[in-house]
This record gives structure tokens, sequence and C-alpha cells, in this order.
């Protein structure tokens, strides 16, 4: 509910804070406040501040002349399942039990807007504005007025959320449904667009069995041949050093030999010689028989060569004509034959889909029509409990009718397969019209009055801001506007701007809102009434400019009836 509002610089208001929370004894809601004041004072420039931290447009002529600019500061206090909640966590915001709206605009027409002290766009504080309060005043396009919360209110009331939860899964079904068969026929098509060059492409890909290390064996490889013939004369070249005149290894054997058969005569100092020679002629054996093997294996091979770099040339023509690199060819090659083989059984697949998404509308329509059933239900109830709330607010000739219209089925939605709209006749035989088309404002106050008070816990906004609901009534029905205030007052918290003193007398908490004018300026400010302050407006309210023993004594009755 609204805890306080902050205005600085706002029309004729300098500086005004007002705190809207009820003490200990007041219980968990707001109750019901009034604001009064004569005819002239400013009562609607506490509506216009607390829209324009809601959201609502700001134009620099609202900024108190001789000022820089003007702000307002709305303070909320949310419940833990409360609305606003889910925004400023998707906003990723500062989420507390109190939540601050601040807007400022300058004498230059700019303007800045904050949410718990942080900046935020217009659009930002213009939805959580519409989770927090209702304005439902006689020009004011929001609550109940806007047919877009006409169907959420319907099924709110209607105890519908189950069958809302079926209606929005099964949407979401058709649509994945819907989503995957275009898909595939998307793809389906291209394929077929395709199908020739597919074909022709991967009959190439396959003549080359292209592998994922291809390119690095095949260069490798061709650079050994390439270097074939001077490497193959290198190597011949060390093998004629080790096997010049009788040949290293040979000598080699040759020493070996002669120093075995005179170790035993050498008394251990030819063994180290022995030992190395055994080891010189194990390794120039081994040498000379790995030199061999190069030599054989590095012969020069043309024919060789020549197929390797046609192979080379062809992967990597093959890489440039389909934009990849040569190791991306063989998955490439993988996802073409899968395309065609998908091509293949496109058909097949493509009916699949098809009756799954079939099923799935199917599913959606059968939720669809059990909500509508319920809707029709909650209708007939909703118009009865309206019209019960009519007569005693002196709007007996006036008929309340929720319409229902199936809607064609490009137009259906997680919502359903109807549209929802509020409508009333006010004169026997008129057809009933949208509501927000009511010819007077007064009659329009109070139909959105018998609304409100029959659609009770309906809706996340905790506040409701009635503006003149009384207009053009009095006695006996201003009395049961009150009560219904009174009423409405027990689950929500309930600001009325009244000109009538039996509204006022039934409130919990009334302020006073003045204007005071000298020479060369005027000022509004705004008083909480006590006990005997309540006494003497309403008293104003009932006798005019000269408050009389009985006005006083007519406030009395009012008040204690209240």
């Amino acid at each position: 509910m609204l805890q306080s509002l902050s205005i600085r610089d706002f029309v004729l208001i300098e500086k005004l804070d007002l705190s809207f929370a009820r003490g200990p004894e007041g219980g968990a809601h707001g109750g019901l406040g009034a604001l009064t004041g004569e005819t002239g004072a400013g009562k609607s420039i506490l509506i216009d501040a607390l829209g324009l931290a809601l959201g609502a447009r700001a134009e620099s002529s609202a900024v108190r002349r001789g000022a820089a600019q003007a702000s307002v500061v709305a303070s909320f206090d949310l419940s833990k399942d409360h609305a606003a909640h889910a925004i400023l966590s998707e906003q990723g915001f500062d989420d507390e039990d109190v939540l601050t709206l601040r807007r400022t605009i300058g004498a230059d027409g700019r303007g800045r807007a904050f949410v718990n002290d942080q900046p935020a766009s217009v659009a930002l504080l213009r939805r959580l504005g519409d989770t927090l309060v209702e304005i439902q005043g006689q020009m004011e396009q929001h609550g109940l007025l806007d047919m877009a919360t006409h169907r959420a209110s319907l099924d709110a009331f209607g105890g519908l959320e189950r069958q809302a939860d079926a209606v929005r899964t099964a949407w979401r079904s058709w649509r994945a449904a819907e989503q995957a068969r275009a898909d595939a026929e998307e793809a389906n098509a291209a394929a077929r667009r395709d199908e020739a060059f597919l074909r022709h492409a991967l009959r190439e890909l396959s003549a080359l069995a292209p592998k994922a290390d291809d390119e690095e064996k095949l260069a490798e490889e061709r650079q050994l041949l390439r270097a074939g013939s001077a490497l193959g004369e290198a190597v011949a070249q060390a093998l004629g050093e080790l096997e010049q005149g009788r040949g290293a290894v040979a000598a080699l054997h040759a020493a070996h030999r002669l120093v075995e058969r005179n170790v035993d005569k050498a008394a251990g100092r030819l063994d180290a010689p022995l030992a190395a020679l055994e080891r010189a002629v194990s390794e120039a054996t081994e040498a000379q028989a790995q030199l061999e093997a190069a030599r054989e294996s590095l012969e020069f091979d043309p024919e060789r060569l020549e197929k390797i770099e046609e192979r080379l040339f062809g992967l990597r023509a093959a890489a440039r004509k389909h934009n990849v690199t040569v190791p991306e060819l063989a998955p490439l090659a993988e996802t073409m034959a899968a395309q065609l083989a998908a091509l293949d059984d496109g058909e097949a697949g493509l009916k699949k889909l098809a009756a799954v998404a079939k099923a799935a509308r199917a599913t959606y329509v059968a939720a669809a029509e059990a909500q509508a059933a319920g809707r029709r239900k909650g209708a007939a109830k909703l118009d009865k409990a309206v019209a019960a709330e009519l007569a005693p607010l002196k709007l007996e000739k006036a008929r309340f009718v929720t319409g229902l219209v199936a809607l064609p089925e490009a137009e259906w939605s997680e919502s359903g397969t109807d549209r929802v709209q509020f409508t009333v006749a006010t004169n026997p035989g008129a057809p009933p019209a949208p509501i927000a088309r009511i010819a007077s404002g007064g009659e329009l106050s109070r139909f959105l009055l018998a609304l409100k008070v029959s659609l009770a816990k309906v809706g996340d906004a905790a506040t409701i801001v009635f503006d003149e609901v009384d207009s053009g009534i009095g006695g006996a029905t201003a009395a049961a506007v009150g009560e219904r205030l009174r009423r409405l007052a027990q689950d929500v918290q309930v600001l009325v701007v009244t000109h009538s003193p039996q509204v006022a007398a039934v409130a919990d908490r009334h302020w006073l809102i003045r204007k005071t004018t000298t020479r060369n300026a005027a000022a509004t400010d705004v008083v909480a009434l006590d006990a005997p302050g309540r006494r003497e407006e309403i008293a104003r309210m009932l006798s005019g400019a000269e408050v009389t023993a009985e006005a006083r004594a007519a406030a009395d009755r009012l008040l204690a009836a209240g």
C-alpha cells in the first residue's frame, strides 16, 4: 500500500510530506482515507503528483513558478507475493520490503526517474505503477477502464487460475510444436532447393574420402619426398665413409678381437678399452643398419610425390570451395549425408511433426473451451453481483454486462480464445457500450465503485484512488457510496477525493486540502485532521461558508453513525 507521498515545487505545492500508513490499531490494510477541501483548493494536484511518480506524462508547466524543478517521491509497502518483486528482479533492481519511486521534472522540461534510488526509465515506473495503484477517476484510462485488464479480472473473480494455467501451458506446447514443424518444412524446402548441389558435392567429397589429419600427414610426406634426392645422397656418403677401405665396422671388430685375445695377460689394464670397443662395435653396427634403412626409405619417387601433391591440392581446393578448413571436410560430408538422408525421409518426418502440432492444437482448444465455459459462468455471477450494487448508488436503471466474444484463430493467445469486455447500458433499451464511454463522469465513478466492490480482492494493486466518486449525488446515495468504499477498504487501501460529508464521515483518516492566496501567489497545503478538525470540516461541507451549530450537530451525527 501507499505509505508516504513527498512533493516539492509541484504546481501550487511548495513542500508537502504526507504519511498514509496507519498505526497498529489500523490493522493490516490501509483503510479508507478521505481528501476534502473547497472547490479549487487543489485536490486534483495530489492525484496528478501521485500519477507523476507512477510514470504519468510530465510537463514543465507542472513546476511551481520560480522553482528550478519539481519532484515527487512515493513509497509503498510491498507484500511478499506482490507482482512488483518479479519486475524488480527482472530489471536487476534492489528489491526491498519498501519500494520507493521518485520522479523529477525540470523547468526546461527534462526529467529523471528513480526506483529505490537507482536511475530508471519512465516506462519501468509505469509498469510498477500499474501493479501498485489503481486510479479510478472521471478522465483516467487506468485500472478497470482499461479493457486489457478485464479478462484477468474476470478470471480472478471466477477462480479460473487452474484453467488459465492449463491454457497457457497448452498454448506454449502448441506454439513449440508449430515452430518445430515450420522449421522442419523450411529446412526441407531449402534442402530440396539444394538437393542437386548436395548430391554432387557429396559425391566429390566421398571420392576424396577426407580424414581429419590428411593435410598434416600429406604435407609432411610431400616435404620428405621433395628432399628425398639430397637426403639420399647425404646418407650414401655417410655410408661410404663407414665402408671406406676395409670399413669402420670391420676395423672395430678387428681391434676388438685383438684386445679380447690379450685381455687376460694385461692384469685388468685392457678391461676398459675392451668395454669401449664393444660399445663402439655395437653403435657402429646399429648406425650402419639405420643409415642403410634410411637410404632405402629416402629414395626419390617422383610418381609418389605427384600422387601426394594431387591429393593435397584436391583437398585444399574442396576446402576453399565449401569455405571450410581441410580438417572440416569430413564433418561437412557427414552433414551433407545427413541432410540428404533427412530429405529422403523428409515427408514422413513432416507428417509426424504435423500430427504432433495437430494434437497440441486440439489440447489447447479443449483447455480454452473449458476456460471459456468457466468465464461464462463467472460473467453471469459478476453481472449479478454488480447489479446488486447499482440500485443503492442511484443507478437502478443501468445494466452491467460482461461481454464475451469468441476470437478468430489468428487472435488466439495464451490467455484464451475469447475477448472479455465490461460494458454498460445506462438507459433501458440501450445497447451495452464499453464502460469507458459512459457520458456522465459521476456515473462512471459509481460504476467503477460497484465493479470494484464486486471484484473485491481481485488485482495486484493494494491502493485504489477514487476521484470524486460522489459527483452529483447526496443523501442516501452518498451514504451508499461511503458504505461501499468502507467495505472495499477492508481488503485494500482506498483514498477518495470527495465533496460528500457522508463519505468523509465514514473514513478512517481525513486530510484537508487548503489553498491560500496572496496578491502575488497562491499555494496549496494539506493538513491531517484530528477529531475536532474532522467535525469542523464535515460541518463546513454540510453548511457551506458559514459553519452553524446545526451543521456541527449534523456532523456529529454523521461521525457517530460512521
